[in-house]
């Protein structure tokens, strides 16, 4: 039996020359370089969504479109427990992603659309 034949890489995706023009597949950041400020705060929001609990719980609020979200309507559909709940939220407020308004003894959270914006602007592959 022989073993299956392996594809070099480079014959599979064109090549990125230095100096050249790049091909319409070839990805490149839609925004070009970051400096190091830019950086630092993208980052700060990439770390905070690099969580899978996280990730469930800012898609639920994004669900939501420009309404909010009450703490205790999350803890149910995604099976964790409010104190859970309000770390992981925390976390996704200090990175700018939500916003936070006490309503009574609930908290409330909803999207900042610009941080969105951010984020789909610089992930946006050309």
């Amino acid at each position: 039996m022989t073993s299956p034949s392996i594809t070099p890489p480079e014959s599979i995706a064109p090549s990125c020359t230095p100096g050249e023009r790049a091909p319409l597949d070839c990805c490149t950041l839609g925004v070009g370089p970051i400096d190091a400020t830019e950086a630092e705060h993208l980052a700060l929001r990439l770390k905070a969504l690099s969580d899978p609990t996280r990730l469930q719980l800012l898609s639920h609020v994004a669900a939501q479109g420009c309404g909010d979200v009450c703490a205790c309507d999350l803890t149910e559909p995604l099976g964790i427990s409010q104190p859970t709940v309000s770390h992981h939220m925390k976390k996704l407020v200090d990175a700018g992603l939500l916003t936070r308004e006490q309503k009574g003894r609930w908290a409330h959270y909803s999207v900042i659309p610009s941080a969105f914006a951010e984020l789909r602007a610089f992930l946006d592959l050309t």
